[in-house]
Order: C-alpha cells, then structure tokens, then sequence
C-alpha cells in the first residue's frame, strides 16, 4: 500500500521548501470517530487548543466539525474566536474561563466561559445579576490542584439560595491527574470523588475523561469525553501500543553531505568524536523549529538525560542525530545508507509514519504533546483531506 503521506499534489513552494509538514485531516477525523465510539454512549468532543496543538485550529476545527464535533474546547477566548467561522453551530467551551474586561468578546462569539477559581466564580455571579442567563462550564478541582472551584465549594451552589437564579451550568468537569497511567490509584480517587460532584448537579452534564480518561473505559466516560492528544496520532496512555493513526509528517531539506574522518568532531563542543570514516547530512531543522536540543546525540543534553539521541528516516533506513542539534541545523549519519541513497536537495523525515511522534519526544526527554505544539512557524504547510 502507498503510504498517504507520499502521494502529494503540491505546489512548488512546498515541494522546495526547507522545511515541510504535511497534516493528515483526514486521519484527524479517523481519530475522532475512533474515540467517539470508545467513548460509548457519552458525546465526544474535541479539543483544539493550542492552535490545535499546533496543526492549525481553522482546518482542523472545520474538519472536526464536519466529522461531527459540537463541543469543542479552547484554552483562551481568542483561540474560540478563531475557531466560531469554521464551527458555526458549536459549544465552544473556553478553559481559562473568564476576566472582567472580556465579556463582550465572550458574547459577541458564543462563547462559554469555564469557571475555573472562586474569583471568576464571583465575577460571573454579579455579571449574570445584572444580564441575565448565560451559559457556563464549572471546573471542579478532584485532586489535581490546578484549576478548579474546591469540590466543597461547588457543590454548596446547588443549595445556595443567594446565587443568580440565571446561574445555570451546562457543564461541570474535572481533570484526571495520572490517566495515562492506568494503574495508578489516584485516577479511583478522583472518579469517586468527581460522581459526588455529578450527583450533586443532578439534570446538568459531566465530563472527567479527556483522551487518556477514556481509554480507562465507561465508568469514566459520564455524559461528555474531551479528547486532545488521541485525535492528533499522539500517545494517551503509557506502555500500550498507541491505537491512533498518524498525522503528520514533518521533513527536512539536506542541504549537503559531506565526508568525515574517524577521530574528528561534529557540532558545537566538539563532544561528538568519530569513530569511523563517515559521511554526514546537513538538514535544515533546529531547536528554533521546535526540533530539540535534547535530540542531540551527545554532550551536554545526553549528559543531563541519559539519552542516546534522534533518529530521522530517509528511504525507510533510520539514521541518528550525530553531535549537537544547533538553531538552524541538524547533522544525521548516513554512513550506512547506500553511496547513492542521499544528496544534497533530498528530504528526511523527522516525525512521521515512519519515525513516530511519540519516539521522537522520548529521545528528547519529553512528550509528543511538547514536541506537537513545538513545530515552528518556518515550516510550509501542507493539508490533505480525504481519499485520494
């Protein structure tokens, strides 16, 4: 089968550029319909924040959209701005909730506010006494200590009789602290103390699983699941193998290769010795593109990680970061690739189908997550969309 990722109607620009990414939406959509039936009986919806952790909130808000999103939750009101002209008919839930001083952008673009902390608690009261009905979100904080109204706190409201009678929550939610691991006690704790809340606020929706939650299966479900990281190819849970299809495929241009002997150095600090006659791509990928220093081979992040470097892939053969990765490039060792394998002007992929997301976080010490919302502004981007 050919792989997607390869079979590109590109204008020129992208087909040249020194950097390029390529976003499956389609792939996108696949990993949304695959957690909406893990899901069950509960709606699934989709979170975008972070400009979709770095893919683009208008073409993959639009794409989830049509796949059949209608919640979807952002992490400031711009980022919910942006996205209302790509989902007209949505709930667009904003996590960071709401400040004096932003109501009209919040009303102006349907936006609901999460109430996240006493203080925007007590704003949004007085706000409603004086308007009248809105809807909101409450974030209830069940043992990850972030953000959230204390349980006790919360619940209180359902009898409090001096609230605004237009206090009326659509949602109350919590966050699971240890869901990517499924063993660990704390996600129990935190169930059984989010089923108080739920009880409490009987007749209004509940939703405790983003995309690691629902993996942990229905009783974590509730009425709402909010997957992130799943619908973008990225790991959820820890130690199991990732269900997800890929995404991206992020390249970088060679700009030379070149000849090295054994018993000279490669890259700042001069830490990476050869041992061996070599011959050394140049690519044009940095830490400034979001391509990490730790990803280096050796040094100092290999001292201070214990990690053994990045691999790329060029014509399916894998092949490592050698010396320190710098702003602007990255040197691979193609030593074992054929003589004819690599030129300059060739491509490697970086994350990809073949060099998967998750790997690569991990060489660098860190998760797909990071290394998503990373990606830098230099690289030109490509949008699949449907069967080709």
């Amino acid at each position: 089968m050919t792989d997607r990722f390869d079979i590109i109607d590109a204008p020129d620009d992208f087909l040249a550029a020194p950097l390029r990414l390529t976003v499956d939406l389609s792939a996108i959509a696949d990993n949304w319909r695959d957690m909406a039936k893990r899901s069950g009986k509960a709606r699934t919806a989709a979170v975008v924040k972070a400009d979709a952790y770095g893919l683009g909130i208008e073409d993959v808000g639009q794409v989830l959209y049509h796949a059949g999103a209608r919640d979807f939750f952002v992490a400031v009101p711009a980022e919910g701005v942006t996205l209302r002209p790509y989902a007209p008919e949505a709930r667009i839930f904003v996590l960071s909730g709401i400040w004096p001083g932003q109501e009209e952008v919040f009303f102006d673009n349907d936006l609901v506010p999460v109430i996240a902390s006493e203080e925007q608690l007590a704003f949004w009261m007085a706000l409603l006494s004086e308007r009248g009905p809105y809807p909101c979100a409450l974030h209830v904080d069940t043992g990850f200590n972030r953000l959230g109204l204390p349980m006790a706190e919360a619940i209180a409201l359902t009898d409090d009789v001096s609230r605004p009678a237009s206090l009326d929550p659509v949602l109350v939610m919590s966050h699971l602290a240890c869901a990517d691991d499924p063993s660990s006690p704390m996600n129990r704790q935190q169930l059984e103390s989010f089923r108080q809340v739920s009880a409490a606020f009987e007749g209004v929706d509940s939703s405790l699983a983003a995309s690691a939650g629902t993996f942990l299966g229905s009783d974590y479900h509730f009425d709402l699941t909010r997957p992130g990281i799943a619908l973008y190819g990225g790991e959820a849970v820890n130690g199991t193998k990732n269900p997800m299809r890929s995404v991206i495929k992020a390249e970088a241009r060679i700009l030379q290769v070149r000849e090295a002997k054994a018993g000279q150095t490669v890259s700042y600090g001069a830490s990476h010795r050869l041992s061996r006659d070599s011959r050394l791509a140049i690519a044009s990928v940095g830490y400034a593109d979001g391509y990490l220093r730790n990803l280096s081979s050796s040094g100092i992040p290999l001292r201070q990680t214990g990690l053994a470097g990045a691999h790329g892939v060029i014509g399916g053969k894998t092949v490592p970061v050698v010396g320190r990765v710098t702003m602007d490039q990255t040197i691979f060792d193609v030593t074992d690739l054929a003589p004819n394998a690599v030129r300059g002007g060739d491509y490697i992929e970086l994350i990809g189908p073949s060099m998967p997301l998750d790997e690569v976080a991990r060489a660098g010490g860190t998760i797909g997550y990071e290394m998503l919302t990373g990606l830098g502004l230099r690289y030109e981007r490509l949008y699949l969309e449907g069967d080709d």
